[in-house]
């Protein structure tokens, strides 16, 4: 297993429980308290008062991302929550199109359902199938985007605006759901990452060219508004011609995201990524049991349909959701986005707090 970057380690790379709610440093629970005093005076942050996935994960996750630096995060923050008002993300989420939202997870990472061994989401991303998809994306991008205009200037191109929608669920729905899930090690920790599987084998430098700006406009997306949901990143297939590509692709990142990103041969990627993953949760693609190929709905693990009472394995509810946190550790499945132009708001999974 080769990193992009030799020695260039993230603390999370180093020790997995550094940085990490309940695992602070005594100087970075200083800096915690310090960017949670500041950010409540500054009024970006309010306990009461601000958005459920705005809380204490969330917050630590900006402080990382920034190397602890507070008015740096603090600057971060209020960006990214001037952008979601400005942008009115809530409302674009819970009243986006299901179809849409469908047809943007053909082109972007997929949650499969699953969860690596220590509880975080597991994402497949296979760029081969993406040309056979963005003619469709592109005309649902216009839709999303004619359908949520207030004016002709549109704060948010359509094409982003799908992006948005699916980090939105992440964070809303699958980062949520997977803390909630206790059958890992240190549940003491919140599940704030994920990890992803992205393929390029079969892929020609012209077809990554031509989705460089594509490509370009996750990453920058995530840097800026999504901070440190990234844990590890395992790329497979890569051709002769890769170093080129990565020559473009390593300047969208800081030199701790590259850390976390693993570039493996042929023969590293069974006995790899079986190290992260149950063999019962990786693809049969990649060397394990599941069966499940991208572009399918995710197809939860037992334990996640045992807990939610209503989730059929089988049955995902399209479109976007969200997981709705309750006192005590439970929890609930919503339904939202919109089938026909009518707004969907439907318990479809309840997680008892007696039942994780």
């Amino acid at each position: 297993m080769t990193s992009t970057e030799q020695n260039g380690a993230s603390t999370s790379a180093l020790d997995p429980l550094a940085g990490q709610i309940g695992h602070l440093s005594p100087e970075q629970e200083a800096k915690f308290v310090e960017f949670k005093a500041v950010c409540e005076k500054d009024g970006v942050y309010q306990p009461e008062k601000s958005r459920a996935t705005l809380n204490d994960t969330t917050l630590l996750r900006y402080l990382r991302a920034r190397k602890f630096e507070v008015g740096d995060a603090l600057k971060q923050l209020k960006d990214t929550e001037v952008w979601r008002e400005t942008n009115k993300l809530d409302e674009l989420y819970d009243a986006f199109d299901v179809d849409a939202f469908e047809e943007a997870r053909k082109v972007y990472h997929q949650w499969t359902g699953r969860r690596d061994i220590s509880g975080r989401p597991v994402y497949v991303y296979e760029i081969s199938h993406i040309k056979n998809h963005m003619a469709s994306f592109e005309k649902s991008s216009t839709i999303v985007k004619s359908a949520s205009s207030s004016s002709a200037s549109d704060p948010i191109p359509g094409k982003l605006r799908m992006l948005c929608a699916l980090y939105e669920n992440m964070s809303e729905l699958v980062l949520p759901l997977c803390n909630a899930i206790k059958d890992r090690p240190n549940p003491e920790i919140p599940v704030s990452t994920t990890c992803h599987i992205v393929d390029i084998s079969n892929v020609g430098l012209m077809q990554f060219w031509n989705l460089k700006g594509h490509m370009q406009a996750a990453s920058a997306l995530a840097t800026a508004h999504y901070p440190e949901t990234l844990e590890r990143l395992f790329i497979l297939g890569a051709p002769s011609f890769f170093p080129t590509v990565w020559g473009w692709i390593k300047r969208w990142f800081d030199p701790v995201t590259t850390s976390k990103i693993f570039i493996l041969s042929a023969g590293e990627v069974q006995p790899t990524l079986t190290r992260f993953m149950r063999p019962a949760d990786l693809p049969k693609k990649y060397g394990g049991e599941l069966e499940w190929e991208y572009g399918m709905s995710p197809s939860p693990d037992g334990e996640i349909v045992r807990a939610v009472k209503g989730l059929v394995a089988d049955k995902w509810v399209r479109g976007p959701l969200r997981w709705v946190s309750e006192s005590g550790g439970g929890g609930k499945f919503v339904a939202r986005g919109t089938v026909k132009g009518k707004e969907r708001n439907e318990v479809v999974g309840v997680l008892s707090a007696d039942g994780i």
